[in-house]
């Protein structure tokens, strides 16, 4: 057994040992690649290294926080790891933000420091003069310092720091979907099992994972981490298409990838998909959004390579998994818990569910957040603690238990339709309409109804060249959907509004319909 793997063994350790133990077992091997540039494990971890020093110079102690907000690039991972090696915790933000959010949340986190490239610079404006964080600049024409001359003077190792198991990682806002941003703390302890784990193959220095989901997501840093933890190669896409991905996939000989549902269903919809050389793959990965059983039916046809589906939150609490190879009469599923992980469905008034009935899911496990920063009224709300007291995490999704151990999503409890006193659940409208073949995508919500209370209503994304019309969209689901789930309109749009990770933003669905 080697050091790395006796370590991969221990009951605690660091991503940022990993790194370090791998520059010295593969010091000349990739680590990252993006576009044409290229970085070895021996530069990579020398790179971290003098960032970390420093900010040891500037201030940055065990406690602090150094926020990031760019495009997935070599330095964004550089900066990532030399953070983490200072003891502060890193808040990874998204460009997609307003001026005013990216302002609030530097704010919240309380950086010291914050890391830019130039079209996130330009995004900024006039907020940047607002910020008490020293900007960075990773790239030319970004604000701040340029990182080389920032680090000229810097020494080439930082001063050693001990890493407890209950200091923050790192700060992961939410995507403000369902209100204002929360950041979300999760702790080395959290991470730690991400390192290795999540992976039922495990990552290996042969791994080369393609990374084309943004870096500030939870979902991207859970294929991130055991990749470059386990000495595997990482190639970083800036900005996602399908063809791109394609292409990178065939050139690099990808063997992972971690992908939303809205990224299969983009690659697969390409008329030369099968044209390309996948043979590589040995997993596909997916989470963040629902992901039909039909579109997993169709990866496991097309694409070579296992897939497995991961269902969870960015607070933690439980997982579970489907290894959607090996479990073809599940798919409609989200797998069963993962090893130590404990979910349950509990009804509205706490007590648990039995096998079949509907509830929330709420879960405990070893990785499980903190709390909300700053928030502890938000963090007591996320929690429930059962007869015994221990603590879980609710999700707010709806969903049902099998006798098989396997959980059914049916939606979110907030996106829940209540009509004349019924509870009518969109996943179960959108399935139906789904099977149209003129259906691309489909969105179902509740708008107010002066009759019913609510009413659904549905956002069908037509498949290009279709001709369909609402009504017929309309007559086809009504037809096969009980008395009570009747839809009562259906709208046509060129696309969903999505979130950077693929979650529909339905609350922008019902503004749009409200307005109209």
């Amino acid at each position: 057994m080697s050091t790395i793997q006796a370590y991969a063994r221990e009951s605690f350790g660091t991503f940022s040992d990993f790194v370090a133990m791998q520059a010295q077992a593969r010091p000349e091997q990739d680590a990252l690649r993006c576009g044409d540039a290229r970085l070895d494990y021996a530069g990579f971890d020398a790179r971290a290294n003098r960032i970390a020093a420093r900010l040891q110079a500037d201030g940055v102690r065990p406690g602090g926080v150094v926020a990031i907000c760019a495009a997935s690039c070599v330095e964004y991972l550089c900066v990532f790891l030399g953070t983490l090696r200072t003891g502060a915790a890193i808040a990874p933000l998204s460009p997609s933000a307003t001026p005013a959010q990216l302002a609030a949340m530097i704010a919240d986190c309380g950086a010291s420091h914050v890391a830019l490239d130039a079209a996130v610079s330009r995004h900024l404006g006039v907020a940047l003069d607002e910020l008490a964080a020293i900007p960075l600049a990773l790239e030319a024409d970004a604000a701040g310092m340029p990182l080389d001359d920032w680090l000229a003077d810097a020494p080439e190792r930082p001063k050693p720091v001990a890493i407890t198991p209950d200091m923050a990682f790192n700060i992961i806002y939410s995507s403000g979907t369902t209100g204002t941003p929360k950041g979300i703390v999760q702790s080395h302890a959290m991470r730690w099992p991400h390192n290795h784990l999540t992976d039922p193959v495990g990552f290996g220095p042969d791994a080369v994972t393609l990374c084309s989901t943004p870096l500030y997501s939870n979902t991207t840093l859970v294929s991130v981490l055991p990749t470059l933890a386990g000495g595997g190669t990482l190639v970083l896409m800036p900005k996602f298409s399908a063809h791109g991905f394609l292409e990178l996939a065939q050139a690099h000989r990808a063997t992972h990838s971690m992908l939303v549902p809205v990224q299969y269903q983009r690659i697969l919809a390409e008329p030369d998909f099968d044209q390309y050389d996948l043979s590589s793959y040995r997993l596909k990965f997916c989470t963040s959004a629902p992901f039909s059983a039909e579109l997993k039916a169709e990866v496991l046809k097309r694409w070579p390579g296992g897939l497995v589906e991961y269902y969870g939150m960015t607070e933690g609490g439980g997982t579970c998994v489907l290894v959607a190879h090996e479990h073809r009469d599940k798919l409609h599923t989200v797998g069963k818990a993962m090893p130590g992980h404990d979910l349950r469905v509990i009804d509205g008034q706490g007590k648990e569910c039995a096998p079949g009935e509907i509830g929330e899911v709420v879960g405990r496990s070893g990785a499980m957040m903190t709390g909300y920063h700053g928030q502890p009224e938000k963090t007591r709300e996320a929690e429930w603690c059962s007869p015994d007291g221990e603590r879980f995490i609710r999700t707010g999704d709806l969903a049902s238990r099998d006798s098989d151990g396997f959980f059914t999503i049916v939606g979110r409890a907030k996106d829940m339709i209540i009509s004349g006193g019924m509870n009518i659940y969109p996943a179960d409208l959108e399935a139906v309409l789904r099977e149209h073949e003129a259906v691309a995508d489909v969105a179902v919500i509740g708008v107010p109804s002066a009759d019913w209370g609510e009413t659904p209503v549905a956002c069908v994304v037509p498949v290009a060249g279709s001709s369909v019309t609402p009504e017929t969209l309309k007559t086809f689901a009504n037809a096969r959907l009980g008395k009570m789930q009747r839809i009562s309109a259906v709208g046509l749009m060129d696309e969903l509004p999505r979130s950077a990770i693929g979650k529909v933003l339905k609350r922008e669905l019902q503004d749009s319909w409200a307005r109209a």
